[in-house]
């Protein structure tokens, strides 16, 4: 079953969209963004705190609280993640999967930790690349909300984060982020054929066809997407009749 996953980039209590990761701008209020996703088919909703790293805190638990108590399906949140406790306080606050990035990177341990406290399918590891052909798979890691690469191959980390215990992947290419130019095919493909868990494909949807080919192209069970739904350039059951009609298993 393909999933359809709407994302709420969060900054300052208000829903933000940037492209390649910078020039933000505001996109609405989150709890109303979260209810209207949900009510036009949603399968699972993300938040992700994009400052939290940057700004050295952790991910707002307020935010958590408003968005998960106006909906009941899945709440993956992300953003400042960097140990056990922030975990289970996000799921206390109502989350029902975490995202890390930076702190898994800088801390694998915790990805295994974590995996074995909570579970491994309530536990996403997003995974941020830029394409630089020096590395094996041609994509390199980067971390900090894109602002530091690390020097290591983003397709040989998603394996590794697997063998950890991770029950998701999310990648991200910044170099689709926001552009509505399509998702990295090749990025979400190279993690899809890489690893054997749902893998999330995220960053540039813009046009029915970019889902599809996300799902057939990519191998992504679950498609993510901001820009097209906040600016209500699609709608999410557009999305879905689309690929239904392609003959792709979708929930309506």
């Amino acid at each position: 079953m393909i999933k359809i996953m709407p994302c709420l980039d969060m900054k300052n209590g208000r829903v933000v969209k940037g492209i390649h990761f910078i020039d933000i701008k505001d996109a609405g209020d989150p709890v109303e963004n979260a209810a209207r996703y949900q009510q036009e088919g949603a399968d699972e909703l993300a938040m992700l705190d994009i400052a939290a790293t940057l700004e050295n805190r952790k991910t707002r638990l307020e935010w958590v609280r408003s968005v998960s108590s106006v909906i009941d399906i899945p709440l993956t949140v992300g953003g400042g993640v960097s140990t056990l406790e922030d975990i289970e306080m996000l799921f206390d606050a109502g989350a029902d999967k975490v995202s890390m990035n930076s702190a898994a990177v800088s801390r694998p341990l915790l990805v295994e930790e974590a995996a074995k406290k909570f579970g491994s399918g309530r536990i996403t590891v997003a995974v941020d690349a830029k394409r630089n052909g020096a590395m094996p798979s041609g994509f390199e890691l980067v971390v900090s909300g894109g602002t530091r690469a690390v020097g290591k191959d983003a397709v040989q980390w998603a394996k590794e984060c697997e063998a950890l215990g991770a029950g998701v992947i999310l990648p991200t290419s910044m170099d689709g982020d926001g552009t509505q130019a399509g998702y990295d095919i090749a990025f979400t493909r190279a993690i899809s054929d890489a690893v054997t868990v749902p893998v999330v494909a995220s960053g540039g949807a813009g046009k029915l066809e970019d889902f599809y080919e996300a799902a057939t192209s990519g191998g992504a069970s679950v498609l993510l997407a901001a820009s097209v739904f906040h600016y209500q350039i699609l709608s999410i059951r557009q999305v879905k009749e689309y690929l239904r009609g392609k003959g792709l298993p979708v929930s309506l």
